[in-house]
């Protein structure tokens, strides 16, 4: 960064971001730029017209050896989640 960017205490002005070791900016909390590539990523599987193969794969595996893994990962995610959304429990 240079010095332009900074304040006189030497820290950067909001906007201005930071790099990190890699060279990446960082945007902070609310990541744009990784939240435009996720959704690029999921329209181009979208119209792949591989969703219903996958969803075969995924219940095969549901219905198979990979099931208690799956169950396991599962508990382990919603651990770590702040909370469940209150419209599943309404099914």
């Amino acid at each position: 960064m240079d010095d332009k960017a900074k304040q006189p205490g030497g820290t950067p002005q909001p906007g201005q971001g930071s790099t990190q070791g890699s060279g990446q900016q960082n945007e902070g909390e609310g990541n744009k730029t990784a939240a435009r590539e996720y959704n690029e990523a999921q329209h181009r599987f979208a119209e792949s017209g591989k969703v219903e193969e996958k969803a075969r794969e995924a219940e095969k595996a549901l219905d198979g050896d990979e099931r208690r893994e799956l169950e396991r990962a599962e508990a382990i995610g919603k651990r770590h989640a702040a909370g469940e959304d209150p419209a599943l429990k309404k099914r």
